[in-house]
């Protein structure tokens, strides 16, 4: 039986995909950029990979007539100022193409929307919601608050602010009240909701058993984590504020930060939890989400995260249309090394950035992961999502993977950061050197002029790191 998953490079999507599998069910994953699709070998024969843009209605053809029913898991959030406009298109779009297939389930997770009074966020949810509700398919709406788990934002912003801030002087909306939900349990709920008739046309809050404020949650996870915090709120703090705030302090983009603050004002709590009783599952606390989190991140073993997807950047772009190098027009700093022991060599690429770092001159590019934040980029507080393993996609500091094959000794990035052109960096193994070549493409006079000014210290940091990559 053939089901279709949209946001299968996601967050959720990744973590979905392997228990649709599981189930038996032929998975047809629909991707924007099949260039950032790597699901695990030994799924391969049991997906199909078809590429889809919900903005371009040609695109949805692509969508097979014989599905029996489908996962909407997409959104836009922080992609553009416009994103309501463009996330209820997309739902428009969405259901117009299942419409004219044998569908009879469409499953769509959005958020808790009990409040009078709702974000933009929240609001676009809800209309996405509507829209696709118009369709001539049993339709189920699945609503979640904060989602916790190994990778996910939710997670990953509060252990950004616990680990970094002994004390916090903290907006007015950390006493706003959330019922947060472990991300196993809402895999499980998506899975199990899937053409089960009792959930048929109907919408659930979805949310674990403990009624938080954002303050309680980020004491919790200190005490969990045996770090005494004390968060001291003030009410003068604005939106505007609080969202540089969260944006200087935690790992997400400005535009995310934004999108976040007008949320958490909104409280998120569940109406009730029947959904969890119709299919006799018991969501863990939150307590419990740490802990299982904290499991996969100390044994490696995060299956997705949301710094991978292009939300964590401000960048709209398909790794196709970069993973050829361009020459013309470029400046290009090219050195290569003799190295000592070839497995050693790759194996140092491929640890690159994150928490090994860059090999030489760590604070130039903590200093550069830093200006880069001041003028609203991602800095380096992304890290990696893996400390040894590198797919396309996956973000490194503020560069994007566009090209990793450990075999042919290849790995070629992307930069995120705030820049006037466009830079790649790529380490490759030829014969027995490893060649280290930084390729900038100058955006007019200020490209030019910042190439120069950086030059004099590409002496000394690429040939620094080179020289660690070769001999360690």
């Amino acid at each position: 039986m053939k089901i279709l998953l949209t946001g299968a490079t996601g967050y959720i999507g990744k973590r979905l995909l392997p228990i649709l599998v599981e189930k038996g069910y032929e998975v047809i994953c629909c991707v924007r950029d099949p260039d950032r699709f790597n699901p695990p070998a030994s799924l391969r024969s049991q997906i199909q990979v078809i590429q889809v843009d919900l903005l371009d209605k040609d695109s949805l053809k692509n969508i097979p007539k014989d599905i029996k029913g489908a996962y909407y898991l997409v959104h836009s959030m922080s992609a553009t100022s416009d994103y309501e406009l463009l996330e209820k298109t997309s739902a428009i779009n969405f259901r117009n193409a299942i419409n004219k297939t044998t569908a009879r389930h469409v499953i769509y997770l959005s958020g808790i929307i009990n409040e009078s009074s709702l974000s933009k966020h929240l609001s676009s949810r809800k209309n996405v919601e509507v829209e696709l509700s118009k369709g001539n398919y049993n339709f189920t709406t699945l609503r979640s608050g904060i989602i916790i788990g190994s990778g996910s934002a939710s997670f990953e912003i509060i252990r950004d602010l616990v680990e970094k801030l002994p004390i916090m002087i903290a907006p007015i909306w950390l006493n706003t009240k959330c019922q947060p939900i472990g991300v196993t349990d809402v895999i499980t709920l998506l899975a199990s909701t899937m053409f089960n008739e009792i959930t048929y046309n109907q919408d659930f809050d979805i949310g674990g058993p403990d009624i938080l404020t954002y303050k309680e949650m980020l004491l919790e996870f200190g005490r969990v984590r045996n770090l005494k915090r004390r968060i001291f709120i003030v009410p003068v703090m604005t939106p505007r504020l609080s969202s540089y705030w969260l944006f200087f302090v935690t790992s997400i983009s400005y535009k995310l930060a934004i999108a976040l603050v007008d949320s958490m004002k909104v409280e998120v709590i569940c109406r009730d939890n029947r959904l969890n009783e119709m299919l006799d599952i018991t969501p863990l606390s939150y307590n419990e989400t740490l802990a299982d989190a904290f499991t996969k991140i100390e044994s490696n073993e995060i299956v997705s995260t949301w710094k991978d997807s292009l939300i964590s950047s401000d960048l709209n772009i398909n790794i196709s249309d970069l993973i050829h190098v361009p020459s013309f027009g470029c400046f290009v700093d090219k050195r290569e090394r003799s190295y000592d022991n070839l497995d050693e060599c790759v194996d140092r690429i491929w640890r690159i950035g994150g928490d090994t770092g860059w090999y030489y001159g760590n604070w130039l590019w903590r200093l550069r992961g830093f200006i880069d934040k001041l003028f609203g980029g991602v800095g380096l507080r992304r890290g990696r999502t893996n400390e040894i393993e590198l797919t396309a996609g996956d973000s490194v500091d503020f560069w994007r993977v566009l090209y990793a094959n450990k075999n042919e000794g290849r790995l070629l990035l992307f930069a995120e950061m705030k820049l006037p052109g466009e830079a790649w960096l790529e380490f490759r193994i030829v014969k027995n050197k490893l060649v280290q070549t930084a390729t900038f493409r100058p955006l007019g006079l200020l490209g030019r002029l910042y190439w120069f000014s950086v030059y004099p210290f590409h002496g000394l940091i690429f040939n620094g790191m080179l020289n660690k990559l070769v001999n360690g």
